[in-house]
């Protein structure tokens, strides 16, 4: 089924499954290059618009205003073509990707998926992918934090276990972000290797594959594929407060006529 992968979580990356993405890391310029980026990759398979059938669209979590930029083209091209449209969080492909880079040691790997969030801090979730299960398990949710509040967390969960000081277990960092905060990173016990990319595009043809892949098995699992974006921060404007009320004339001359009428009931 010819299918298109949208991402806009860092920089832009469009591509058919099958085939090398095409990647714009400029995130001040991928708004403007996207739609030709697409229409690109459309025509360079040798498609028309509408044979697209499938289009997996990256949810975040990521910055708002990138991240919407996909969201929205994903969503008026599937309404124009009528293609089937699912969503899908950019941190299980990091996961996936680095579980087939991986050597069989007898160690048990785990996968620190991890997206730059700016201000100092990572979106990021940790992932363990099992033989024969398509979708990786979830080892530590979604979040949002500091690099070095991340590994504290991880460190907590590997002295969970039952290895002392996490032996047998192996945590590899993958996502962009990754080796910006390494200095971090290196205080968890059971650190592996620091992947400083997105599997997206430094995959070459098996980013798209692995995007939708992990999509359509959620799809089959009955699982949600909400194209709503996951930004995990709240924003940085509150509701401001209501307005004072204003009294009219007519209040002003009531509010006097009642203190009148209690001064001389007195």
């Amino acid at each position: 089924m010819p299918t298109l992968v949208i991402d806009t979580s860092f920089g832009a990356t469009v591509g058919i499954v099958g085939r090398e993405p095409h990647h714009e890391p400029d995130s001040r310029a991928h708004v403007e290059k996207l739609q030709p980026a697409i229409a690109d990759v459309v025509a360079q398979a040798g498609l028309e618009p509408g044979d697209i059938r499938r289009i997996v669209v990256g949810t975040g979590p990521a910055p708002f205003t990138g991240l919407r930029a996909g969201i929205v083209a994903a969503r008026a091209a599937a309404f124009a073509t009528g293609a089937e449209l699912l969503g899908q969080n950019i941190l299980e492909p990091q996961a996936v990707w680095r579980a087939g880079l991986q050597y069989p040691d007898g160690r048990r790997h785990l996968v620190l998926a991890v997206n730059d969030a700016r201000r100092r801090q990572l979106y990021y979730a940790l992932y363990e992918c099992v033989p024969g299960d398509p979708v990786p398990r979830t080892i530590l949710d979604m979040d949002i934090a500091g690099a070095g509040v991340i590994a504290h967390r991880i460190n907590e969960w590997i002295l969970g276990r039952d290895t002392p000081e996490g032996g047998g277990i192996v945590v590899d960092v993958c996502g962009t972000g990754a080796r910006r905060y390494a200095s971090s990173f290196q205080g968890i016990v059971a650190l592996g290797e620091l992947v400083d990319d997105s599997a997206l595009y430094a995959a070459g043809a098996d980013g798209p594959r692995i995007m939708a892949n992990l999509a359509t098995a959620h799809r089959d699992r009955g699982d949600s594929c909400s194209t709503e974006p996951l930004y995990l921060r709240r924003p940085d404007v509150s509701q401001p407060a209501p307005l004072k009320a204003v009294m009219t004339q007519e209040d002003l001359r009531k509010e006097a006529a009642r203190h009148l009428a209690q001064e001389t009931g007195r």
